[in-house]
């Protein structure tokens, strides 16, 4: 079947994507905003155009090659409304940086692209294209800094662990398909259900690869050493980008192979994702502890809360992967606003690097402290935030699913993790700022802050429309089957 109307939202983002780089050769430097405007353009007429098909019921187009379903239009939504807030936050970074004219706008659409592929692949072969679509353009992105030698390592370190992240994951999909003969999901998982009793060991070697290159991809320990470096030495645009976007694409790409693809290795993937989860939860929380660079704190955060997403895959059920979803949904607004804050308080010629630097940041501008401060707490999974009900919701699956053992450890190690959060809210409040000329954003900046932030406090007040929205995908058979 060959329905192009489902893949509307990518022809309109492939033509964009061409439309922008022929502009972009004709612009001066001084008119940027007019690359920045068709950037914009295009995410809101692919969210408009996913909206469109999204009632469309569940259908695999090109002979099984992608499909539309809600689960991948959902994705697709988030990528596009957090990519449109990076964007925002990062127009004037790129100009005070002297990032190029358009190349990072070039880079982040085609990147998108690629997560839009990724997460209605349904097959081997789209799913690593989309994969591979999705990761070169931000290795770039992180180098665009030539002049700096810090972001050219991070960006050497990121491609040559990136590549081997992405052999092993091929490696294992090629095991699994040779044993399977074929490389369409839903006839991966029919094969192996129908040799539920007995897996060949082929399926089993071939999965412990696909879970490495996973949680390589996701920054989990023991293959996170590249996060921290690459957070770090990337320029923090880059860095924002990196944080959001891309994580929703890679747990959507978790959710097919696992879930749709492998649910006859559920107990053997269960296994594994119980130690990565631990080592993730306790190294993430514990090295953050000690970090004074801003980046590096929130680096080793990230890893944590890959640890607690994994949480819901380990529960194993339709209310685990749904709260698995959720506290995606939930991180990526929460690092938005956290990355984004650190990029437009840098300026040219400084970058904020250290949690030393946002010093008296109550006294140059008490509402972007306001809105740190919130974004901190659900970090941390306090309430009445969003980052409250995601960790309560990721407990209950377990709990119900009788890993009581686990749900603890996921609590106790969640208190450890408050202390680094609250040292940078101290920090905030109560030091005296370095430097006491008053800040200010650009109004366009200030309102995207302000959404940013009132979201957390929104969704934790008022959580019930998006956990639906979550348990719906896996309650309802949207995805196929």
């Amino acid at each position: 079947m060959f329905n192009f109307t489902l893949i509307l939202p990518e022809l309109f983002v492939l033509c964009m994507v061409c439309v922008v780089m022929l502009v972009d050769l004709f612009v001066e430097q001084r008119q940027q905003v007019l690359t920045y405007a068709l950037t914009q353009l295009t995410l809101v007429g692919a969210a408009i155009l996913t909206l469109c098909i999204y009632c469309i019921p569940t259908t695999a187009n090109f002979s099984g090659l992608t499909v539309h379903d809600h689960l991948g239009s959902v994705l697709k939504l988030a990528i596009y409304i957090t990519s449109f807030f990076v964007f925002l936050y990062s127009r004037n970074y790129f100009r005070q940086q002297n990032m190029g004219k358009g190349e990072p706008y070039l880079l982040g659409l085609c990147s998108i692209l690629g997560m839009m592929v990724l997460v209605s692949a349904h097959n081997f072969l789209t799913l690593y294209l989309g994969l591979e679509l999705m990761s070169l353009p931000i290795y770039a992105l992180t180098a665009l800094q030539r002049d700096k030698e810090q972001a050219l390592e991070a960006a050497i370190k990121y491609f040559i662990l990136g590549a081997l992240a992405s052999a092993l994951l091929l490696y294992g999909l090629s095991m699994i398909y040779g044993a399977s003969g074929s490389l369409d999901i839903t006839q991966v998982a029919n094969v192996i259900g129908a040799n539920s009793t007995q897996h060949p060991l082929i399926f089993v070697f071939g999965l412990v690869f696909v879970v490495a290159g996973l949680a390589f991809k996701i920054g989990l320990v023991p293959f996170h050493m590249w996060l921290p470096d690459v957070y770090t030495g990337a320029p923090n645009a880059a860095t924002l980008f990196l944080a959001v976007a891309p994580k929703v694409a890679v747990i959507g790409m978790t959710i097919r192979l696992l879930v749709e693809c492998l649910p006859g290795l559920q107990v053997q993937w269960q296994e594994l994702l119980i130690v990565i989860s631990v080592l993730s939860m306790i190294l993430g929380n514990f090295v953050a502890i000690v970090q004074t660079n801003i980046k590096r704190m929130l680096a080793y955060s990230t890893i944590a809360h890959g640890g607690y997403i994994l949480l819901g895959f380990i529960a194993g059920t339709a209310a685990g992967y749904s709260a698995a979803l959720f506290y995606t949904l939930a991180y990526a607004i929460m690092s938005l606003g956290a990355f984004g804050i650190i990029t437009l308080l840098s300026k040219q010629g400084f970058d904020v690097e250290t949690i030393e630097d946002l010093q008296g940041l109550n006294d140059r501008n008490p509402w972007l402290a306001f809105m740190m401060m919130l974004l901190l707490f659900s970090m941390a999974g306090l309430p009445p935030t969003i980052g409250f009900f995601a960790k309560l919701s990721l407990i209950e699956a377990l709990v119900s699913t009788h890993f009581v053992w686990l749900a603890c450890i996921a609590m106790l190690v969640a208190v450890i993790g408050v202390y680094y959060y609250l040292r940078v809210i101290k920090v905030m409040y109560f030091d005296k700022p370095l430097d006491n000329k008053p800040f200010s954003l650009a109004w366009d900046a200030k309102m995207a802050i302000t959404i940013n932030g009132l979201a957390i406090l929104y969704f934790g007040i008022f959580p019930g429309a998006l956990i639906t929205l979550c348990q719906q995908l896996f309650w309802s058979g949207t995805m196929l089957n």
